[in-house]
């Protein structure tokens, strides 16, 4: 996957583990760009009366450093959700402008 964004390509890749049509998809997800770390994404759609609702999972791997202590790794988590929060938003504002063009 390539998200274009701001001029710059941010490429993401990973394997899919389990596809459900059309109700779960499961894979892994990287950036090498940012990090050499691989995460797992789970994807669920549930039919609701207005279209589908899409429950989105990351479980982050995140890189650590020895003798870090539990509050270095909560700040460290912190930090990984917001980064993730953020990219996955402009993404996901990204596909809805796209899907809007397309109708």
């Amino acid at each position: 996957m390539v998200d274009h964004r701001d001029g710059k390509d941010y490429r993401a890749i990973g394997k899919y583990f389990e596809i459900e049509e059309p109700k779960k998809i499961v894979f892994t997800f990287q950036m090498p760009q940012f990090s050499e770390s691989v995460d797992k994404i789970k994807v669920e759609l549930k039919e609701v009366e207005s279209g589908c609702e899409m429950i989105f999972t990351q479980f982050i791997n995140i890189p650590h450093e020895i003798g870090w202590e539990a509050e270095d790794m909560e700040k460290e988590k912190k930090s990984y959700k917001e980064q993730y929060k953020h990219g996955w938003n402009l993404m996901f504002i990204s596909l809805e402008q796209q899907v809007a063009r397309d109708k």
